[in-house]
Parts: C-alpha cells; sequence; structure tokens
C-alpha cells in the first residue's frame, strides 16, 4: 500500500482545492521554490496518519492548519489521502478487497475534528489501527528524520535501536496495547473490588435483614392462618354444641307438654269426681234429714267413699311426685345442657321450688286428710258404740269444703307450670334466633377468610412474578437523581425529531452521520454538569443551543436548486425533519446544509451549480435511491 494521490482544501498555504497525483510506489521528492508549500505536503500526509505532536508540522494548534486560521473566509480544512491497495498481501485488515483506500481528516474552527475512510465517518481509532497494521505510526519519534537529526540516528544506543526496529517491523503497536490493556485491567479490578466492597458493606447485610423480616412475616402469617382455623373450629363446636341443646330442649319441651295433658286429663277425672261426691254429700245429707235410722248406714257409706277418696288423693299425691320428679330431672338436664342460660335455669329452679312447696302442701293434706279418715273410723266406731253423733269435730261438708281448697290448689300449680313452660318456649325461641343469627355470623366470617386467603395468594404469585436483580434498585435510583438533577437536558438529536416522509429516513440518517446521537442541552454549564457528573458510558458530543452555530444553505442557492431540479426533486433535509421550535438552532446545524435528492442526476446538477458560482458552499447530497 502506498500514497498515489493526495487532495489539499483549506490546509495551510492550500486555499483552493489542490490534487497533487503521481505519487512513485518506492521514492518521491518533492522540490521547488523557497515558500511553494513544498513542506504542506509533508505536513498534510502527517496531519492524516494522525500525529499528536503538532510541532512537527510547524503548528501549536489544529486551527493554525487551516487557511490563514479562518480569516479568509475559509473555516475549515480538509485532507484527503487516496492509498493504492492493489497488493492484497500488504493490505491492512479488512480492506483486503478495496483497490484504493481514501483516509480523509477534516477540521473546522472551533474545535471540530472528523475522519472519513472511504467516504463513511470513522472514529480516530479505527484510523489509527488501520495505519498500524501497515507498520505506519506518525507518532512514533522515528518515523520523520528532519534534517539534521541523521548524525543522531547513527550514535543511538541498543535500546533505542531496538526500539526503533519495533516501531519499524508494527510490533511497537501491540506492545502499546498491551499496555493499554494492562491499564483497563486495573481499572476493571479497581471497580469490582469496589463491588465487591458495596456488596460485603451494604448489600448483603440489607439482603440479610430482608431475609429475616421475610420470615418473620411468614411465621406471623402462619400464625393468624392457624389462629382463623382455630377459631373456625370453635364456631363449629359451638354450633354442634347448640344444635345438641336445642334438641334436647325441644324433646324436653314435647315431655312436659305430654304430662300437662296427662295432668289436664287428671283434673278433669277429679272434676268428674267432685261432681260425684258433691251429689252422694247431698244425697246423704237427704236422707240423713228423712231418717235418722240409717245414720249408721250413711256413715259406713260415707266412711268408705272417703277411704275411696283417700287412696285416689294418695295415688294423684304419687303421681304428683313422680311428675315433680321428671321435672327435676328435666330442669337438670336443661341446666347442664344451657350454661349461658342462668337466668332462666334460676327461673326453673324457682318454680321447681314452688313445686315442691306445693307438693309438701299436697302431704300435708294427704295427713290431714288421713287424721280426717282416722276421726270419722273412731266416730264410726263411737256410732258403733251408741255415741251420739255431735261428738264430730268436721262434718261431711267441711270435708268436702277441704277437698274443694285443694282441688283449687292443684289448679293454681297447674297453671303456674303452664306459664313456666311458656317462658321456656320463649327462652327456646330467643336462643334458637340468636344461634341462627352466630350461624349466619359464622357464614361470613369463613366466607370474608376465604377472600383474604385470595388475596393473599395473588400477592405471592405477584411478589414471586417480579424479576428482581441484585443492584437493580440501586441503580434505578441513582439513574432518577440523575434525571432529577438535569431536567435541562433536551434528549438525543435521533429522539428530538419526526420524520415527516419515511422514505427519506435513510438519506436523513446518512445525511446527518454521528450527529444523530449528539445530545441537545440548553446551555454550555448543563453540557458541563453532564459530562462531569453524569456517570456517562461512552463519549458523547454536547450541542448547547446558546453556543451552537448553524450553517445553512442560503435562500438563494435553495431556490435556484429548485429551479435546475425541482422542489420535489431536491429538499433541504431541515425540510423533512418535525421538531421543537425552541431546537431550532440544533436542528440547522445537523440538518441545514444537506441536500436530499431523489436522483443522483439531479444531485450532480447542483453540485456543478455550486462549484461554477463565485461562492464556496460544502453540500452534502444524499440520494434516497441510491446512498
Amino acid at each position: 500500500m502506498y500514497i498515489k494521490e493526495i487532495c489539499l482544501e483549506g490546509f495551510k498555504s492550500y486555499a483552493t482545492r489542490t490534487v497533487v497525483p503521481g505519487f512513485d510506489p518506492y521514492f518521491n521528492a518533492i522540490t521547488g521554490l523557497n515558500g511553494s508549500g513544498k513542506s504542506n505536503i509533508l505536513d498534510s500526509i502527517c496531519f492524516v496518519l494522525g500525529i499528536t505532536n503538532l510541532q512537527q508540522v510547524r503548528a501549536s494548534n489544529l486551527q493554525e492548519l487551516v487557511y490563514k486560521q479562518g480569516q479568509a473566509g475559509i473555516t475549515k480544512a480538509t485532507v484527503s489521502v487516496v492509498f493504492d491497495n492493489s497488493d492484497r498481501s500488504r493490505s491492512p485488515l479488512g480492506y483486503q478487497d478495496c483497490p484504493e483506500i481514501t483516509v480523509t481528516r477534516q477540521i473546522v474552527v472551533g474545535g471540530r475534528n472528523k475522519y472519513l475512510i472511504n467516504g463513511h465517518l470513522a472514529q480516530p481509532s479505527r484510523v489509527q489501527n488501520l495505519f498500524h497494521s501497515v507498520q505506519l505510526n506518525v507518532n512514533n519519534p522515528h518515523f520523520l528524520i528532519m534534517q539534521g537529526r541523521i548524525t543522531k540516528v547513527l550514535n543511538m544506543k541498543p535500546p533505542e535501536i531496538l526500539s526503533m526496529l519495533e516501531e519499524a517491523a508494527g510490533t511497537r503497536m501491540y506492545e502499546t496495547k498491551k499496555e493499554a490493556a494492562l491499564k483497563t485491567l486495573e481499572k476493571k479490578q479497581s471497580k469490582v473490588d469496589e463491588i465487591d466492597k458495596l456488596l460485603d458493606q451494604e448489600i448483603l447485610p440489607a439482603l440479610e435483614k430482608l431475609r429475616k423480616e421475610r420470615m418473620q412475616y411468614m411465621q406471623w402469617a402462619n400464625g393468624n392462618a392457624e389462629l382463623d382455623r382455630l377459631k373456625r373450629f370453635c364456631i363449629a363446636y359451638e354450633f354442634v354444641q347448640a344444635e345438641k341443646i336445642r334438641d334436647s330442649a325441644v324433646s324436653g319441651v314435647e315431655q312436659v307438654k305430654t304430662k300437662i295433658a296427662d295432668i289436664e286429663d287428671s283434673h278433669k277425672r277429679m272434676q268428674v269426681e267432685i261432681q260425684e261426691m258433691e251429689t252422694q254429700v247431698s244425697n246423704l245429707t237427704a236422707e240423713k234429714e228423712a231418717s235418722m235410722g240409717g245414720e249408721v248406714k250413711v256413715l259406713s257409706e260415707n266412711v268408705d267413699a272417703l277411704s275411696r277418696e283417700l287412696v285416689k288423693q294418695a295415688s294423684v299425691l304419687k303421681n304428683q311426685e313422680d311428675t315433680l320428679k321428671s321435672e327435676k330431672e328435666n330442669a337438670a338436664k336443661i341446666v347442664r345442657g344451657i350454661e349461658d342460660l342462668k337466668q332462666s335455669v334460676e327461673e326453673r329452679a324457682s318454680a321447681v321450688k314452688r313445686a315442691e312447696d306445693g307438693a309438701a302442701d299436697l302431704k300435708q293434706r294427704v295427713e290431714e286428710l288421713s287424721k280426717n279418715l282416722e276421726e270419722c273410723e273412731r266416730e264410726y266406731q263411737g256410732v258403733l258404740a251408741g255415741k251420739s253423733s255431735g261428738s264430730e269435730e268436721k262434718c261431711l261438708e267441711d270435708q268436702l269444703a277441704d277437698a274443694k281448697v285443694a282441688v283449687g290448689s292443684a289448679e293454681t300449680e297447674l297453671k303456674q307450670l303452664n306459664t313456666k313452660i311458656t317462658h321456656c318456649e320463649k327462652d327456646l325461641k330467643e336462643k334458637t334466633n340468636e344461634l341462627i343469627s352466630k350461624h349466619e355470623e359464622a357464614v361470613s366470617v369463613e366466607n370474608e377468610l376465604n377472600v383474604r386467603r385470595k388475596d393473599v395468594e395473588n400477592i405471592k404469585m405477584a411478589l414471586e412474578s417480579l424479576t428482581y436483580k441484585e443492584g437493580q434498585m440501586e441503580a434505578l435510583q441513582k439513574e432518577r437523581a440523575l434525571e432529577l438533577g438535569m431536567v435541562k437536558v433536551k434528549g438525543v438529536v435521533a429522539k428530538l425529531i419526526k420524520v415527516k416522509d419515511s422514505s427519506t429516513m435513510t438519506a436523513l440518517e446518512v445525511a446527518a452521520g454521528g450527529k444523530l446521537f449528539n445530545v441537545v442541552v440548553d446551555t454550555e454549564n448543563t453540557g458541563k454538569l453532564l459530562l462531569q457528573n453524569g456517570d456517562l458510558r461512552r463519549r458523547v458530543t454536547i450541542i448547547p443551543l446558546n453556543k451552537i452555530q448553524s450553517h445553512t444553505v442560503p435562500l438563494r442557492v435553495q431556490k435556484e436548486a429548485s429551479r435546475l431540479v425541482g422542489k420535489e426533486n431536491a429538499e433541504l433535509a431541515l425540510s423533512l425533519v418535525g421538531y421543537d421550535e425552541e431546537l431550532k438552532s440544533a436542528m440547522e446545524y445537523v440538518f441545514g446544509s444537506t441536500f436530499v435528492c431523489k436522483r443522483i442526476d439531479a444531485a450532480k446538477e447542483i453540485l456543478v451549480f455550486c462549484s461554477i458560482s463565485g461562492k464556496i458552499i460544502f453540500l452534502k447530497l444524499t440520494s434516497k435511491h441510491k446512498v
């Protein structure tokens, strides 16, 4: 690979486009008068090769390489070196299929610097790698041997000669890359150590704390679930017990009703017997009044009737005692079954007590009747012995009155028992309603518990579906803090525009080039803060709206281009994109100096017009159909 042609434009003394062709593959010499620009050609070659020591090209900064430092209307310098790449054995890596390689470097007054390889933008590192692969390192101190340095080369020491040989052989490039890689490894290792330290001191303890809290939460949740389960068991047990109590109470009420019916039947029989006794008493009285001769017979009959009545009363007393005993047993069952109804139990106990008192009265009456019977027997014996009836303590009417009193007390006791049964039925209804309400409450609590369980399961599923990465929260917080601090950053150019016609997207992308990824800010101070505190992971170009100088195609040139090829065949790239009005200067800087043409011939006509006119206008001509 050797130099075939050099094209200079705006570089040092070459104000206009100057092409230097006809280079020999092996040896070349540049001759001419003093001040004719011989050294500037060598400086242009070093400029393209990427020299960093500007003293070698007799300049202190890049702006001095522009013709008259940009004061003559020329604001940029461009140098293109065309290399013959026909010998593929010595071609750079990746360019074996290119017969020619054109490397262009351009600088603009103000500091902008860019490289192009075969017309495409390229990073400086890529250009350096291209030259290093063919053993071209312009920054090698021995690359240029100027006048007066031959003696110094001859007097070099072995290490210096070795260094020169390494540069000539191209191995120095790999040593440099090795050193840079080692430095990068050291930086990365320090970053890894810092990350490990952060993990050990902050993240891992926080994770351990979260694990403990999660364990405690699980224990709490399990305890709540167990508590709910036990509550449900208790409610179910209470419900079953209440149903048993209700069934037993219902059976007890039925038994009491049966006994009441029996008592009512016995009461009716006793009333019938009392009527019969009253009839007999009236008959006896009539007979006694009719004839006193049959007094003994009447008394004997009375004694027999009283004895029979005594037997009946004794049987009634026994039945009532049995009834009392069964009622006591039923009361005991109700007391055992319904512990929470203490008040009703006390009322029943009082009723039982009253029944016992009534039974005691009945016993007393039986004893009185027994005494009466004994007195009647004594009277009967006295009559038999010839005693008069005037010695009787009580007559039959008094005894009948006493029997009526006993029947009245029995009726009273029956009414009391009926009242007691009515109260018991009311209590039973109240307790049944309370039991039903408790059952409904238990059903509602169980439904609510099922809903809560479903909510807990949904929350658990949502937590399990979350993809959490260690350090993600810290990174998001850091990014959020950065975004809050940089509210004046507008964004990347590519995200601030809206293409009006989708068919021009490729042309606009080629026309804008690397500027699509420039970051637009409001002022240069915001740009400085972004570079210092933005934690940017790659190099970016900042476009401050208050400092950027836009270069748009003059309106006259636009009109003339529309006249030559038609307005629909050549449009300014700026007119093909939409943007906010506050971004106008930045958009003019990116798209203002570019025409987008539909055909290649239209682009050539506009290029010819611009070259013929007296004005020097730099246009990027892009065809949508053939880029």
